[in-house]
């Protein structure tokens, strides 16, 4: 039986799924690389990496390999999944980079953007805490689309992932349901992965680990997401606009709880790296995008766009789109102006 770690400073490393094609976008570009409110989708689970401290978090990559590759940069280290054999497979390119560490491995997908600081936190306190080589993550939603089934222990822990097509009657009727985000110890991950059998699909699936793991006596914990609007996966570009939709509602309950008026949240844009000053006021169909930095007092819109841009304390910008400029305090624009960095004010 594994002993428990307590040890809250053990390392956390990440190794982000982006391998697959995304033939449901209709799309050359790389799945993973469409934007979601101004930021490519990777760039999610990248960020969520970083504030965890899971440093050099692993990618890996196949389908526009090359494209992922310059869009990530130095961000992370990659492993290529050639050919494409599934889930379990994926995770298993990584192994030559992080075989020999003794950490807690973060497996997620980079089509899942919407996971939340708290949430991943949560996660890997929870194997922190679990006596068993592996955490994962649930939902309870009434309809489960196409999600395995999680099946429960007399003790709570996990004891298998059964999937819709194999699932009794008995079986379809329980709603909570496999997401598909994990954390690991990875000194057992490596070899549970070589045990994994081939599918009839010719794919290895990495949820074949949890029924390895339980019938060597294992406890495998469950962690169950209280909002399940963070589970949802990109595969089409109706889910995109899906996601935009709630992490734009996200970023504007954000904004208005720290003290920055919306006049009409719905038709306001506020991409994830903009700040904002408190009384603020903001008409709408105002767009505020990239790095832009807004301090307080400032009364924006309608029908603005500001992209990369500086706002100092009190200015006015009317029906106006301003693109890396800098304002100084108290300055009116508009409407129906257009400044261009170096552009004088």
């Amino acid at each position: 039986m594994l002993e428990a770690q307590e040890d809250s400073s053990q390392a956390v490393t990440a190794v982000i799924l982006a391998a697959g094609q995304g033939t449901r976008m209709r799309s050359a570009l790389p799945k993973v690389l469409h934007p979601l409110a101004g930021k490519p989708l990777i760039a999610y689970s990248l960020q969520l990496a970083r504030q965890l401290g899971a440093a050099d978090p692993v990618v890996i990559i196949g389908h526009g390999a090359d494209q992922v590759r310059q869009a990530v940069g130095s961000a992370a280290r990659f492993a290529m999944q050639s050919p494409q054999l599934g889930t379990g497979h994926a995770v298993q390119q990584a192994e030559p980079l992080l075989a020999g560490q003794d950490t807690l491995l973060l497996v997620m997908s980079a089509d899942m953007p919407l996971f939340t600081l708290e949430t991943m936190r949560a996660l890997v306190e929870a194997q922190r805490a679990n006596d068993g080589p592996l955490t994962m993550l649930t939902m309870l939603l009434d309809d489960s689309h196409g999600f395995g089934r999680i099946v429960r222990a007399p003790d709570g822990s996990v004891a298998a992932i059964v999937e819709e097509a194999q699932a009794t009657p008995e079986q379809l009727a329980i709603r909570e349901l496999n997401v598909g985000a994990y954390c690991f110890r990875s000194e057992w991950l490596w070899g549970a992965l070589r045990r994994v059998p081939l599918s009839p699909k010719g794919e290895y699936y990495l949820t074949d680990v949890i029924g390895i793991a339980v019938s060597a006596g294992l406890k495998v914990r469950a962690l169950t997401l209280a909002d399940s609007s963070e589970a949802i996966g990109i595969n089409t570009r109706v889910h995109l606009a899906e996601a935009e939709s709630i992490l734009r509602r996200r970023i504007n309950t954000g904004w208005m709880t720290a003290g920055v008026t919306l006049v009409d949240p719905q038709t306001t844009y506020i991409e994830p790296d903009v700040s904002i000053g408190g009384d603020t006021l903001i008409y709408p169909n105002t767009h505020l995008r990239g790095s832009t930095r807004v301090a307080g007092g400032c009364v924006l819109g309608p029908n603005t766009v500001i992209s990369d841009s500086v706002i100092e304390t009190g200015c006015r910008v009317i029906s106006s789109v301003l693109e890396g400029v800098c304002l100084p305090e108290h300055t009116a624009v508009g409407p129906f102006a257009h400044l261009r960095e170096k552009e004088n004010v």
